[in-house]
């Protein structure tokens, strides 16, 4: 009888010391882009899908290209960015399962309220990022390889511009995310290029605002993906999934759209869309 008592207290005792290891492991982290933090999307979003599944999401906000290195090494379970060209390359790597289609907004070009390059109102962003060359208006880059810093790239690239050539003192890459690029030109009263989520959530807008908008060049799609756990096994894969599951059905879906700051909508759920 002592034995068996022995025995339940000895397991029972196995049971509690484990407990606590089980709950603290059902988390992931997600490698996503300083415009999902900085817009406050996660910060919305994240409680909900806890308190759906009791999974905690752990975020790194870097710049796309920097995530999905985060991927590359495996130290994510799941990529959540907005470039992609850059994502389709990682899938081809072998580096991620499947990708799908969550969202999109768009980039918005923003700049002091003087616009000393006259380009406020152009429906052309190919030429709105010409004139700023011509007249060497200030304009401040992110230059840490994010899906906004792609998208601006390829803008100068559309205007015929070689801006590694062709950029002088008035172009400053970073290499920060975008509330710091947003508060740099906010100080030295340049253009930038940002996603408008981040802008509709960003305080210090002091004395900019949105210039140029609505060139479908300037459109900003997310995707997601799991980390390839054949390359990476420590990639806790079903937790990942569930997480992608989440994002992509209708209630997610529905949390996104619902995503508002004084009544502006952020993000517009495309899960449904195959070629998003």
């Amino acid at each position: 009888m002592h034995t068996r008592r022995s025995l339940f207290v000895a397991a029972l005792g196995a049971l509690l010391l484990s407990a606590p290891a089980l709950a603290q492991d059902k988390s992931i982290v997600v490698a996503s882009t300083t415009s999902t933090q900085d817009s406050g999307l996660f910060e919305y979003l994240l409680p909900i899908f806890k308190q759906k599944t009791g999974i905690t999401v752990k975020v790194i906000a870097q710049g796309t290209g920097q995530a999905l290195d985060t991927g590359r090494r495996g130290d994510a379970d799941v990529v959540f960015v907005h470039a992609k060209s850059a994502e389709l390359k990682f899938l081809s790597e072998g580096q991620g399962v499947k990708r799908y289609p969550v969202m999109y907004n768009d980039f918005v070009l923003i700049g002091p309220k003087s616009d000393p390059a006259h380009v406020k109102g152009m429906t052309d962003v190919a030429k709105a990022f010409q004139t700023i060359k011509d007249k060497k208006a200030s304009f401040i880059s992110r230059g840490d390889r994010s899906g906004t810093n792609i998208a601006e790239l390829k803008l100068w690239k559309d205007a015929g511009i070689d801006i590694d050539k062709d950029k002088g003192p008035w172009y400053k890459a970073i290499g920060q995310g975008m509330g710091a690029a947003l508060n740099t030109a906010q100080a030295s009263g340049a253009y930038v290029l940002s996603d408008r989520g981040t802008w509709i959530h960003f305080k210090n807008k002091g004395d900019l605002e949105i210039l140029v908008e609505g060139d479908k060049r300037m459109f900003n799609q997310y995707g997601v993906m799991l980390v390839n756990p054949a390359k990476h096994p420590n990639v806790k894969k079903d937790l990942g999934q569930q997480f992608i599951d989440w994002l992509i059905s209708p209630e997610g879906q529905k949390v996104i759209a619902n995503y508002k700051i004084n009544g502006q909508q952020l993000f517009y759920p495309d899960a449904t869309d195959p070629s998003a």
